[in-house]
């Protein structure tokens, strides 16, 4: 059954839904990158929150016209109105007060999610409101979800990235260096704003897959996991992109296979698998790539202090070390040099004098600033460089080099 949701034959409404999220995921992943780069994480948990009001008092306008109020249409925009007054409110206590951000978000975050939360109660009590079915708007879930509701799910994601895609050139520059922007003549205050809006459009279109809790995951975590893997923006967007909607995917197609599980945390937890893995595997930034760059410094200052050791007929105590150079055919069991070791040996020597003079000149101090005991002094000076030194230190020449 897993199978058939994740190739998504499990009928027409479980189909849309995937689709829909799989938009709603991309979207997220692309408009978290910039999120995340300007720093901004907190913000979109801030919008997420500020929805809430706007829900239950879009459903109480409707019953009060004389609708149901479960009009996910008209629930999304009053999402939307209660999420652009919250953002507006955290702007102008930013720029107007002397709070800091993090502490605007706060007092704005908690304020209007206790609003919305007395709202939600109150529509508990109204007749209409005992089967709203709003609190899957707190966590999401796709059960029972309308055609159409999938459909304005579906649409309101793809618009959404393809507003991204329109603007990621400028909303990239302003990530990646706000100064360099705004000197290149770009308005970093509006493209802020378009930031902030992408975000909210964002949120209010996945209320009803992941909830509002858990939006703001959708939002960052992607971008985090692009992260281990690239160090440019459009790539770091692309993976970022890719990672949300593949989470998407898999959450919304393993969650219409259970109804009983909310859809959102499935999603969220899908796109945590992807982080884990690129936690531990990346192969730059990852736990695993770190850990054998380690190994690796350690084999080569073994490597150089046991070469040193032979060069002046000093015992070799330290086991792993003895292992390292037998192994490189450079010394045998009882730590005597071979031939080869022995050739070794006096270049590593020779290597450490030249260095001291290196590091004693000024004419080489761009050159001495590179030593760290292990890197070939080759990759620093040039053969005429080298030559020069050796006939300072004096002994044999041109050997060695």
């Amino acid at each position: 059954m897993i199978r058939d949701a994740l190739l998504l034959q499990l009928g027409y409404n479980a189909t849309l839904v995937t689709i829909g999220a799989t938009f709603l995921g991309v979207a997220a992943g692309v408009t978290g990158t910039f999120l995340f780069l300007r720093k901004r994480a907190l913000v979109s948990d801030a919008i997420s929150h500020a929805t809430l009001p706007g829900v239950g008092l879009a459903f109480m306008l409707m019953v009060a016209l004389g609708g149901d109020g479960r009009s996910l249409p008209g629930l999304l925009l009053g999402s939307a109105i209660s999420a652009g007054i919250g953002l507006l409110c955290v702007s102008w206590l930013t720029r107007r007060t002397r709070l800091a951000e993090d502490a605007a978000i706060g007092a704005v975050l908690s304020v209007f999610f206790g609003f919305g939360i007395v709202l939600l109660t109150i529509i508990q009590t109204m007749s209409a409101g005992r089967a709203a079915g709003l609190e899957g708007f707190l966590l999401g879930s796709t059960a029972g979800m309308l055609r159409n509701d999938a459909l304005v799910i579906a649409v309101g994601g793809a618009l959404t990235l393809a507003l991204v895609v329109l603007l990621r050139r400028p909303m990239g520059l302003v990530a990646f260096d706000a100064e360099f922007a705004a000197a290149s003549g770009v308005n970093v205050q509006r493209i802020d704003l378009a930031i902030m809006g992408l975000a909210m459009a964002v949120t209010v279109v996945g209320l009803k897959i992941v909830g509002l809790i858990l939006i703001v995951a959708m939002l960052i975590i992607p971008p985090v996991t692009a992260r281990f893997w690239t160090d440019r923006t459009d790539h770091m967007a692309l993976i970022s992109g890719l990672c949300g909607g593949l989470s998407a995917w898999v959450g919304a197609a393993l969650s219409a296979t259970a109804p009983a599980l909310p859809t959102g945390p499935v999603i969220v937890l899908a796109s945590f698998a992807l982080f884990a893995v690129s936690l531990f595997f990346a192969p730059n930034r990852g736990v695993m790539a770190a850990v054998l760059r380690q190994l690796r410094f350690q084999r080569r200052v073994h490597m150089r202090q046991g070469l040193l050791a032979l060069a002046q007929s000093q015992p070799i105590y330290e086991r792993f070390t003895l292992k390292l150079l037998r192994r490189a055919g450079l010394a045998h069991a009882d730590g005597v040099a071979t031939t080869a070791g022995r050739a070794r040996a006096a270049k590593a020597l020779r290597d450490e004098k030249r260095w001291e003079l290196v590091r004693a000149d000024q004419a080489f101090e761009s050159a001495a600033a590179l030593y760290d005991g292990l890197r070939e002094i080759e990759t620093v000076l040039t053969q005429d460089q080298i030559a020069e030194i050796d006939q300072r230190i004096g002994g044999p020449k041109g050997a060695l080099v």
